[in-house]
């Protein structure tokens, strides 16, 4: 049986992505440092799989070189990252540890698995280090131009990467994906934390007037591009992931509100509530993936109307999930400068 490495794999896109590889019958090796973004239940469907092993690591340690050679994956997907903009306004620093000290440990040590084991290293990052994208669409050669601590950390991840692909020839690939959604996304979030409201009549915040724009991707599309990736990318190449289809935040809410009423009766308090916006926030992100279509045949199958009702469907099934969080992450407002 093929081995894969997750870190990161108690986050969202982490979970999801370990779910999808083992229903492709890959035994993944899960290495995460347990945060407050790691969540148990997001992976208690499978803990007790045999195709599944749960490893404590921060991706900045150097044990990390030992699991690598004792696994000996044929794949590492590093999802392992600090990636809430709110939270890096207020705490910088954690993501430069994250994000950039804890990529170059993990290039270090696949640096040196690589001499003597046939595998890939797939680098996951986000549309936002390319910045506001006020018309068109950014294509992998668009320059980076990052607003946040966060945005910044992930474009000197990316950087770092692309060096050691060129400096020491390590089989590598980038992949930028925009704004995912669907099951196990941490409330900090913009559509987790609005169903939270939702089932729990509040009112639903939004930055300034709403009319900020992202493009949106149901985390399983991403997950089927990841693999695609993986399988049959190109090293040494960036493929951007995403949707073609934008939305504003306040498209997204007026969509939840229209899906939460099919599902239940709403109370008079939820409604939308504009609040401060946040230092420096975006107003527009839009990635053109017309390169993974086109070279690797990948499509996303789920539209956002199907997506967010699958999503919101999941949360009101899983109401055991919020328990498992801080109620001071789910509810804090973050990010005021």
């Amino acid at each position: 049986m093929k081995k894969i490495i997750v870190t990161g794999g108690l986050g969202f896109i982490g979970s999801n992505l370990i779910d999808l590889l083992i229903s492709k019958n890959y035994y993944v090796i899960n290495i995460d440092k347990v945060t407050y973004s790691s969540n148990f239940y997001n992976v208690k469907e499978f803990k007790n799989s045999k195709k599944y092993r749960f490893v404590k690591c921060d991706i900045k340690n150097k044990k990390l070189k030992k699991i690598l050679f004792k696994y000996k994956p044929i794949g590492v997907f590093n999802l392992a990252a600090e990636t809430h903009v709110d939270r890096s306004i207020d705490k910088p620093k954690n993501f430069i540890q994250s994000n950039i000290v804890g990529t170059f440990n993990l290039l270090e040590c696949f640096k040196e698995y690589s001499k003597k084991n046939n595998s890939k290293l797939i680098h996951i990052s986000t549309d936002e280090v390319y910045g506001d994208i006020l018309a068109g669409r950014s294509s992998e050669n668009y320059p980076y131009k990052p607003s946040s601590p966060y945005a910044a950390s992930k474009a000197a991840s990316d950087h770092l990467v692309n060096s050691y692909i060129r400096t020491y020839k390590i089989p590598a690939i980038v992949t930028n994906c925009s704004n995912n959604y669907g099951p196990k996304q941490h409330p900090e979030k913009l559509i987790p934390k609005l169903i939270y409201n939702i089932m729990n009549n509040k009112p639903l915040p939004i930055y300034g007037k709403g009319k900020n724009s992202r493009e949106w991707i149901y985390v399983k599309d991403h997950c089927e591009a990841l693999i695609k990736v993986l399988i049959k990318g190109a090293i040494g190449e960036f493929y951007n992931i995403g949707s073609n289809k934008n939305l504003t935040n306040l498209q997204v809410s007026r969509e939840l509100i229209k899906i939460s009423k099919s599902i239940k009766e709403l109370n008079n308090k939820v409604k939308i509530l504009f609040v401060k916006d946040r230092p420096g926030h975006d107003f527009r992100y839009a990635i053109n993936s017309n390169k993974i279509r086109k070279k690797l045949k990948w499509y996303p199958k789920t539209n956002f109307r199907q997506g967010i009702k699958l999503t919101f469907e999941w949360y009101n099934k899983n109401k055991k999930y919020y328990n498992s969080l801080s109620q001071k992450d789910i509810i804090k407002r973050l990010g005021k400068g």
